[in-house]
C-alpha cells in the first residue's frame, strides 16, 4: 500500500473570527468554515425540528398513546447508536409520563437487524400497542406490515438511506427520506430521536400536559451525554448540527453531570473525565458499549445507560469492559487468520483485487465489522468480511474507502444479480448484508468486478491530508490545548494533522507494538516526545535511521501527574542521506 502526504488546500475566506489564532483560521477554512456562525456550539444554534418531514404525524401518535396510557415498545439496533437511541427514548418518555414503555433489541444471532416480522410477533406477545423504531425501520417493509396486521401502530425513526419503497408505517421521521427538508442529513439515529422527543416535549407543554398531571417538565439537555456518545460512536459526519450535539454532551460529561452509566464507562476506561474529547467517546466508551451487542445482548448496554444506581451501573460497565476484552481477543485472532490467507496476495500486490471479500467458517459474526475495518486500514481498499449465520446463510459487514459508496455498490450488485443478496443496507462507508452460503463465490466475483469498474489504482493510494507544518513556536502545550478545545473533531471534520521532518533522537518499543520516540525539529536543541501506535515491529525500531518524515497530531500527555506535549504519529517514514 502506497502512502503519501498532501497538504489541505486552504480557500481564501477572509477573517472568520478575529479572536482566532492564524493557525485556527487556516484549519477552519480548510474545513469549509467561512463564518463565525458555523463555529457556534450553543443549543439555540441547532436546526429547528419543524423541517423534519413526518414530525407532526409522529407527535400526534405519541400524544395519543401517552393520553391513552398505551404500552410503548422501543425497537432498537444492536450497536451503540441503537443502544443510546433506545435508552434516550425510554428515559424521556418515562419522564414525560408514559405509563408503560420498554425496549426490545433484536439479538443479532437470533433475529438479525431491525423490525422483522419475527420481532413484530414478539412485540405483539409483549402487549405493545405502539412500536417506535430507533436507528432502524426505514427498510423494514415486511416487519411494519406484520406489525400493522397484528393491530399495532408503528412509528419509524431512522437515519439510514431508504430504498425504493418505504414501509407503510403510521409515521416516519428520517431526515434522509424523500421530500424531507431538514438541513442536517448527517444525524445519527440518536439525534433523530432527540429531535422527536424535543418536539414532543414542546407540544405537551403547549397542551398543559405537565401541569395537568403534576409532572416535572423534563429538560432534554440532561440526556445530551447519551446523544453525544451515540453520534460519535456511529461515525456520522460531524456537520455543524452534530458538532453542537457532541460538544454539549461532552460538556456535561466533563463537568460530571452525566448519566451514572456513562460515568461508569468513563471510569472503567480510565479516561481523564475533565479532558474528555470526541475521540474518547469513539475509541473508549463506544467500543465497550458496542461489545454487548457484538458478543452477547445489547440489553446490558442499554440497561447500563438507564441505570440510576451508580454502584449497579459500575457493575454493568465492568461487565461491558470484560466483554470488550473478549471482543479484542476474538478480533485479533480473526485478523491474524485473515492476514495469513492474504499472504500470497500480499506477495504480488499488483494482483490483489481492488476489493477484498473474505470468509472463514469459524469467524464470529459480531466482530466481522471490526475485522473489515482492520483489513481495510492495512491494505487501503474496500473490504467485506463474512461469517456463518446458520440456516445456510452468511452475514457480511463491509467497510469502504473514500470514492466508493458501499451501499450504492451493493444496490448495483443486487440490480445486476437479482436474488443474489437476501437483504442489505447501510451508508457510504459501512454496510451489511446477507447471502446464501452457496452463493459466496458468485457474490465474491460480482463484488470484485463491480469495485474494479468504479475504482482506479490512484484511488488505492492512501493520502494523508495535512494542515501543513508547524513552526517551532507552535509546537507547544498551549497549541495542543487550543486545538483540543476547538473541536469536537471527528468524521468529515477531522482533527488537525501536521507534517514535518524531525531528527530521531530516541526510539523504543513499548506495550509490545507501539514505538515511543523523542523527536527534534532542530537537531537536538528541542526534544519532543512522540508515539506511533501499532507499528510494524519488524521495521521499527531502526537504529540506522537518524531523521524521519512524520504526519502527526498534537496531544496532551498526562502521566503520573506530569503534563507534557506529545506528538501522536499517524505516519512515519525514514529519511536517508
Amino acid at each position: 500500500m502506497s502512502i503519501r502526504i498532501e497538504r489541505r488546500p486552504v480557500p481564501e475566506v477572509g477573517v472568520i473570527d478575529p479572536s482566532l489564532s492564524p493557525l485556527l483560521q487556516r484549519i477552519y477554512a480548510s474545513r469549509q468554515i467561512n463564518s463565525s456562525q458555523q463555529l457556534q456550539r450553543q443549543t439555540n444554534h441547532l436546526a429547528k425540528p419543524q423541517q423534519l418531514k413526518g414530525l407532526d404525524q409522529a407527535i400526534a401518535l405519541l400524544v395519543d398513546a401517552l393520553d391513552k396510557r398505551q404500552k410503548l415498545l422501543i425497537v432498537g439496533d444492536f450497536d451503540a447508536d441503537g443502544a443510546t437511541s433506545s435508552a434516550l427514548c425510554v428515559l424521556a418518555l418515562r419522564a414525560m409520563g408514559s405509563a408503560d414503555v420498554d425496549f426490545l433489541v433484536p439479538n443479532r444471532f437470533d433475529y438479525g437487524y431491525g423490525l422483522s416480522p419475527e420481532i413484530a410477533n414478539l412485540a405483539h406477545q409483549q402487549g405493545a400497542e405502539l412500536i417506535i423504531t430507533v436507528d432502524n425501520g426505514i427498510s423494514s417493509i415486511a416487519g411494519v406490515e406484520a406489525a400493522k396486521a397484528l393491530g399495532m401502530r408503528v412509528l419509524v425513526t431512522d437515519h439510514h438511506l431508504p430504498g425504493d419503497e418505504l414501509p407503510a408505517a403510521d409515521a416516519i421521521v428520517n431526515p434522509n427520506q424523500p421530500g424531507c427538508g431538514f438541513p442536517s442529513k448527517a444525524m445519527a439515529g440518536v439525534g433523530v430521536a432527540f429531535y422527536l422527543l424535543s418536539a414532543l416535549r414542546t407540544t405537551l407543554r403547549q397542551n398543559d400536559w405537565f401541569n395537568k398531571r403534576q409532572i416535572a417538565e423534563p429538560n432534554l439537555a440532561d440526556w445530551l451525554d447519551i446523544v453525544a456518545l451515540g453520534t460519535v460512536a456511529d461515525v456520522v459526519p460531524l456537520d455543524h448540527n452534530n458538532r453542537i450535539l457532541v460538544h454539549q454532551g461532552l460538556q456535561r460529561i466533563r463537568s460530571g453531570r452525566c448519566r451514572p452509566g456513562i460515568q461508569a464507562l468513563v471510569d472503567v476506561s480510565q479516561r481523564n473525565q475533565r479532558q474528555m474529547t470526541a475521540t474518547d467517546l469513539g475509541f473508549a466508551l463506544g467500543p465497550r458499549l458496542n461489545a454487548a451487542g457484538r458478543l452477547d445482548d445489547m440489553a446490558l448496554g442499554i440497561n447500563c445507560l438507564l441505570c440510576d444506581d451508580p454502584y449497579r451501573a459500575k457493575e454493568m460497565a465492568e461487565e461491558l469492559d470484560t466483554l470488550n476484552r473478549s471482543r479484542r481477543e476474538i478480533e485479533q485472532g480473526m485478523e491474524q487468520e485473515a492476514l495469513k490467507s492474504l499472504e500470497s496476495l500480499e506477495l504480488a500486490e499488483n494482483q490483489m483485487p481492488m476489493g477484498l471479500c473474505l470468509f472463514q467458517p469459524d469467524w464470529h459474526q459480531g466482530v466481522i465489522g471490526i475485522l473489515a475495518s482492520r483489513i481495510k486500514e492495512r491494505y487501503y481498499r474496500p473490504v467485506l468480511a463474512f461469517a456463518d449465520a446458520g440456516d445456510g446463510e452468511l452475514k457480511g459487514s463491509a467497510r469502504s474507502i473514500p470514492g466508493l459508496h458501499m451501499r450504492d455498490l451493493l444496490d448495483l450488485i443486487d440490480t445486476r444479480h437479482p436474488g443474489l443478496i437476501i437483504k442489505f443496507g447501510g451508508h457510504a462507508m459501512a454496510a451489511g448484508l446477507s447471502i446464501q452460503r452457496g452463493a459466496y463465490e458468485l457474490f465474491k466475483q460480482a463484488f470484485e468486478s463491480a469495485i474494479a469498474e468504479q475504482l482506479s489504482e490512484d484511488d488505492l493510494s492512501n493520502v494523508i491530508l495535512s494542515d501543513g507544518a508547524l513552526g517551532l513556536h507552535e509546537l507547544t502545550l498551549d497549541t495542543a490545548y487550543q486545538l483540543r478545545e476547538a473541536g469536537p473533531w471527528g468524521q468529515a471534520f477531522p482533527e488537525p494533522m501536521f507534517d514535518g521532518e524531525f531528527w530521531l533522537l530516541q526510539q523504543r518499543i513499548v506495550g509490545g507494538k507501539h514505538l515511543k520516540m523523542v523527536l527534534s525539529p532542530d537537531n537536538g536543541q528541542t526534544a519532543i516526545d512522540a508515539i506511533a501506535f501499532n507499528v510494524d515491529t519488524s521495521v521499527w525500531p531502526d537504529p540506522g535511521v537518524r531523521k524521519v518524515l512524520v504526519a502527526y497530531q498534537l496531544d496532551v500527555n498526562e502521566f503520573r501527574g506530569n503534563i507534557s506535549l506529545q506528538l501522536r504519529v499517524q505516519h512515519l517514514s525514514p529519511i536517508y542521506g
